[in-house]
């Protein structure tokens, strides 16, 4: 387990930002909802979920080396202050999994100088050295953990992103019924992805999506 432990910090930030970013929008576009309940803020502790940030994330390292899914606390929005239902819903919702790929940029350039700064450093089993490895580790995991995290919430099946930019499309009555499947939708999220050809997609687009971020690292350090 203790190997892994270095992906926590930068997933608990991601997933912090993610929702940050929804309630951000929000408020730009006219519900400060999110901000009045103290939720515009990189405190992590308003946004963390017990089960989502901490439990489920934990026990996915342990059982499998590996974080397959994590949240943060949703953050509250009221679209009856939006002055476009719609479009803003539409907005709102993609900008979460939106954070999560300016995070993976960001992983991106930060692993690029931290491994510049390690061709610098001389002394080999040194806390320096130590501290080095486990920024690196932490970013390059981050990147490819962003990308899941953008790719995994812009699933259309409800409670995801994704469900409430198909929802605002729909028509009224029949985005009411898709959206009543609520929570549930977990569950038939769990049995696509072990479903082979379902997962195979999604591996590959994750796979697809972080093939720039490689590219950029291999133009700067080979």
């Amino acid at each position: 387990m203790f190997e892994h432990i270095y992906i926590l910090p930068i997933l608990l930030f991601s997933v912090v930002i993610h929702e940050l970013a929804h309630g951000w929008m929000a408020l730009k576009l006219g519900d400060p909802t999110a901000k009045m309940m103290g939720r515009l803020t990189l405190n992590p502790i308003p946004h963390i979920d017990p089960v989502g940030s901490i439990l489920v994330p934990l026990f996915s390292i342990i059982v499998a080396g590996q974080v397959f899914i994590a949240w943060a606390k949703p953050v509250p929005v009221n679209p009856m202050n939006f002055s476009n239902y719609k479009r803003d819903n539409i907005l709102v919702s993609i900008v979460g999994p939106s954070s999560n790929f300016v995070m993976a940029f960001i992983c991106t350039i930060l692993f690029i100088l931290t491994a510049i700064i390690a061709q610098f450093i001389q002394s080999p089993g040194s806390v320096v050295q130590d501290g080095v490895e486990f920024f690196l580790k932490m970013f390059a995991g981050g990147i490819t953990l962003n990308v899941v995290l953008g790719v995994f919430n812009m699933i259309p099946i409800p409670p995801l992103d994704g469900s409430h930019v198909v929802a605002s499309l729909l028509p009224d009555e029949l985005s009411e019924k898709y959206q009543s499947i609520g929570f549930f939708g977990i569950f038939i999220i769990i049995l696509l992805l072990r479903w082979q050809p379902f997962y195979f997609l999604f591996s590959s687009i994750i796979g697809a999506l972080t093939t720039p971020f490689r590219i950029l690292i291999n133009l700067f350090i080979g």
